[in-house]
């Protein structure tokens, strides 16, 4: 099991853990870790697709609820049927991609299965592009990192949600080494359905986001903290991109030690009000 010091994926994080008060409403949930990813899909709706079945526009704020207790709760409040119960459409949770990987990472390791939420970038939603996107990778039996996206289990967008293959997905440190390559245009990297939020920065912002994932942070997708902001507003310089070099190189290496080293460096670590807060609203 990979561990080192507090950083182990097999334990909760804050914004992963289970409150206690919870924890036997997750009997029923399934042990395989797909089926756990599934049923963390049952609970979450994509706020693009809530008008179509008639939600009020206050419900969108369900997107900016932080940890999976605080999900599971709204849940319950829409529906106090169990866990692993088929629920409708309009009782289930409005959150973005991450929310699916944070309940799946939340699920997974509560079965002490390894598992950590990954931020970066989908290159199978709008063909020619990479997406910003999360996904949750798991430690299989033999030690593998599986890489799976529980939005679209049970869709045909990929072959293979469930494993998916390398480059489907490039996390943010993956995605800032590829624009070093030949031919990517860092414009080809954003936010769909947002033009402006496009291109390196994009990038830079992912990379970081992706290392407080690793290090059990899942921060809501648009949190910004250190030298994050100014770099949207393309102020940051070198010095700035070579920290993204080392954050890239940190992420890829899948040495914990590093990973939390690193981390645990100014302009890097996740404030704390980002990870305390549940307050709703964007």
């Amino acid at each position: 099991m990979d561990h080192h010091d507090g950083l182990r994926w097999d334990r909760a994080g804050p914004l992963t853990i289970i409150d206690p008060d919870l924890v036997d409403l997750l009997a029923g949930l399934p042990d395989d870790p797909i089926g756990l990813c599934r049923a963390a899909q049952g609970l979450v709706m994509l706020p693009n697709l809530a008008p179509a079945f008639g939600l009020p526009d206050d419900r969108q704020d369900e997107r900016s609820i932080r940890s999976a207790s605080a999900v599971l709760r709204r849940a319950l409040e829409l529906d106090p049927s169990p866990l692993h119960h088929e629920r409708a459409p309009v009782h289930r949770v409005i959150g973005t991609c991450r929310h699916f990987a944070l309940l799946s990472c939340a699920f997974l390791r509560h079965r002490s299965i390894a598992a950590r939420a990954r931020c970066g970038f989908a290159g199978y939603f709008v063909a020619g592009k990479h997406v910003d996107h999360w996904v949750i990778e798991y430690q299989d039996g033999a030690g593998r990192w599986v890489r799976v996206d529980p939005e679209i289990l049970g869709f045909d967008i990929v072959d293979h949600p469930e494993d998916l293959a390398p480059g489907e997905f490039l996390t943010g440190g993956e995605a800032w080494t590829q624009l070093g390559e030949p031919g990517t245009d860092p414009l080809d990297f954003g936010v769909d359905g947002v033009p402006h939020a496009w291109g390196i920065a994009e990038v830079r912002g992912n990379a970081i986001r992706d290392l407080a994932a690793l290090n059990k942070v899942e921060t809501l997708p648009w949190d910004e903290w250190g030298r994050m902001s100014p770099s949207y507003e393309g102020l940051t310089g070198p010095a700035f991109d070579e920290l993204i070099d080392d954050v890239a190189a940190a992420c890829a290496s899948g040495d914990p030690a590093l990973v939390q080293s690193l981390y645990a460096s100014e302009d890097l670590t996740v404030p704390a009000e980002l990870i305390i807060s549940d307050q709703k609203g964007v």
